[in-house]
């Protein structure tokens, strides 16, 4: 008798002869085999596959309608990584008909008539095989459950540092948090009319509100100064976007910190190479910190501050277009002005109290 593993397998023994399926049906079942299928026309194996995959499968080769190596071939194309292994029975005792059946796919070779013990040993030995093989890949994919779980989590994690920094710098700033939620979700908006992908758009909008976080390490005195900067104050407020990267750098494993850091560092860059802090220009800029820009800069315009009042949007609107070329990518400003009312949906459902 088996082992009480190998009791519940799944065997299909495809033959045309109903004497052989008889046959065969009482010799395993009198070793302990309880799922035996027993099919007669090699047309319906593709059909009886897909209601339970076998463990194995028992095939004649000489039948009518298909023949052992045309169910091969149909059983081959399904692509099933987890196949299961095919024992031929045949009359054909010679070389070349055991290669061809092996090349066919068939794992083993028994020929007619068979040996009652040579078969029930085969049976066995395969079937053994092959549910190991599916252990290993049972384990294998609760591994990966748990890797993808835990590889969630740690985005999850990484998301809320990233949120909570960004809200660290709104509270040493004169803006509030509707600012980075309000530029992010228009750098999302113009990046989704650029063409970007589902994916990247999420990565942007949830690394676009660090953009400021170097704000951190600015003195109050200037970050906080109600008048204008003279150039020595001007000089430390620009460090910003520098200390900003520094805070992001160095993780190779976040592509939502990666994207954050070229932010931060890049988006008071111009597109003349005016800006600031490396003068770098044009496409040289990191395309998420040209589109930071506009975004970041439409929004702190057309709000209030305690130190300025809120430009309307048509002045704002006429001020980006008006210095396309010069501070922002033209480009980037084409994308603005065509989803111009979504971007002021989102503004006015997200207006300051």
């Amino acid at each position: 008798m088996i082992e009480a593993t190998l009791n519940p397998a799944r065997i299909f023994i495809i033959d045309d002869e109903p004497a052989n399926l008889k046959l065969l049906d009482k010799l395993l079942s009198s070793q302990g085999y309880s799922a035996l299928v027993l099919i007669q026309d090699p047309r319906d194996v593709l059909a009886r596959y897909h209601e339970a995959r076998p463990d194995l499968i028992l095939l004649d080769i000489n039948m009518p309608h298909l023949d052992g190596y045309a169910v091969m071939e149909q059983l081959k194309n399904l692509a099933d990584p987890l196949l299961a292994p095919i024992v031929v029975m045949t009359a054909q005792h010679g070389r070349d008909a055991l290669l061809k059946a092996l090349h066919s796919g068939a794992r083993d070779f028994v020929g007619k008539p068979f040996d009652r013990v040579e078969l029930l040993m085969r049976v066995h030995n395969l079937l053994d095989a092959q549910l190991a093989h599916r252990r290993v890949l049972e384990q294998k994919a609760v591994l990966e459950d748990r890797v993808r779980e835990r590889t969630e989590a740690l985005n999850t994690t990484r998301l809320q540092v990233v949120r909570r920094l960004g809200r660290a710098a709104e509270y040493r700033d004169n803006e509030t948090g509707l600012h980075t939620i309000r530029m992010s979700r228009f750098s999302e908006c113009i990046a989704k009319s650029m063409g970007w992908n589902v994916a990247q758009c999420e990565l942007l909008l949830h690394a676009s509100p660090m953009h400021d976080v170097g704000k951190i390490g600015i003195p109050d005195s200037i970050l906080l100064k109600p008048g204008s900067l003279n150039p020595q104050e001007w000089a430390i407020m620009q460090t910003h976007a520098a200390i900003g990267a520094k805070i992001l750098a160095d993780d190779d494993t976040s592509d939502l910190l990666q994207l954050a850091q070229q932010i931060a560092q890049h988006h008071h860059e111009k597109w003349d190479g005016s800006g600031y802090p490396a003068g770098v220009a044009g496409e040289a800029i990191p395309l998420a910190a040209r589109i930071v820009a506009v975004a970041d800069v439409f929004d702190a315009l057309t709000s209030a501050r305690p130190y300025k009042v809120a430009w309307g949007v048509d002045e704002a609107v006429a001020f980006l277009s008006a210095h396309s070329g010069s501070h922002f990518d033209p480009t980037v400003i084409r994308h603005f002005q065509i989803c111009l009312t979504e971007i002021l949906a989102i503004r006015n459902a997200l207006l300051d109290a």
